[in-house]
């Protein structure tokens, strides 16, 4: 995964928001970022998100390109012979989240992804995929669209053995004796 933090302050930040010339203005951009959390971290994140006192309100623009989050339930099972929840994937191509002046966080959707750091990257850079097929290479923007691909198919196989072992699970609930 790549973060990228740009905190700007002063009269150069007034191109974002009048507010963010005295308290700053905070742009984030992550990318490729792959994370499995359990539902409890989410249901035991309130009490450190409250606070006494109301912060100040800071501009900022986060902005999220290929992140995977797969949310794991691990709260104990009901039925001892259930399978269990599955885990829920959130997948997100390109969204920014905005906060403005006002301290509302507005979420929007991107369609095709601009990332900064790949326009950073010089375009006649080249990765050779397979030397000795001849010296005909991938291009860098071509890799991501690779790895998005291989990410795909990684977690559609994932979610297959994960079906295949529920199944086996539910058979073996009536017939003990299964074997495959």
């Amino acid at each position: 995964p790549e973060l990228c933090l740009r905190l700007e302050v002063g009269p150069n930040a007034a191109v974002h928001s009048p507010l963010a010339v005295q308290n700053g203005f905070l742009h984030m951009l992550v990318h490729s970022y792959t994370a499995e959390l359990f539902m409890s971290f989410l249901t035991n994140l309130g009490p450190f998100l409250e606070d006494e006192i109301i912060p100040e309100v800071i501009p900022m623009e986060i902005e999220v390109v290929d992140a995977k989050i797969t949310l794991k339930d691990d709260s104990p099972r009901v039925y001892p012979t259930s399978p269990g929840p599955i885990p829920i994937t959130l997948a997100v191509d390109h969204v920014i989240v905005k906060r403005r002046d006002d301290g509302v966080f507005y979420l929007t959707e991107q369609e095709k992804p601009v990332s900064v750091l790949q326009e950073q990257k010089a375009p006649a850079e080249c990765v050779l995929a397979a030397p000795a097929a001849g010296a005909r290479g991938l291009q860098l923007k071509e890799l991501p669209e690779l790895q998005r691909e291989l990410q795909t198919m990684k977690i559609a196989l994932a979610e297959a053995n994960m079906d295949k072992a529920r199944l086996l699970q539910e058979i073996r609930k009536y017939n003990p004796l299964f074997q495959l």
